[in-house]
């Protein structure tokens, strides 16, 4: 089974709301889902969107861990590892 080889970089918690995906707000692009950078807390669209901005920003800050933003889902990625898994309540970080 493939583990997660990354949790310690998860610093931040899931904001309470999300007006959306930071890049397409600025741009004025659309998204169709959301997805929460785990060490940083920015939020981009997944990439099933036409900017995919959650994996660009994976690319140019090496940060391996997003989750949805998604009512109802409680996952997360990660991308170095090419795992999905559920964020343990405490290793949520302010």
């Amino acid at each position: 089974m493939t583990i997660c080889t990354h949790l310690d970089q998860i610093r931040v918690s899931l904001p309470e709301d999300s007006p959306g995906c930071e890049e397409c707000l600025r741009t004025g692009g659309r998204w169709v889902h959301l997805r929460v950078c785990r060490s940083c807390g920015k939020v981009g669209c997944c990439d099933s969107s036409p900017n995919q901005h959650a994996s660009r920003h994976v690319q140019a800050s090496g940060h391996p861990i997003v989750s949805s933003l998604e009512p109802g889902e409680d996952w997360s990625w990660c991308y170095l590892d090419e795992v999905a898994f559920v964020v343990a309540p405490d290793q949520n970080r302010e």
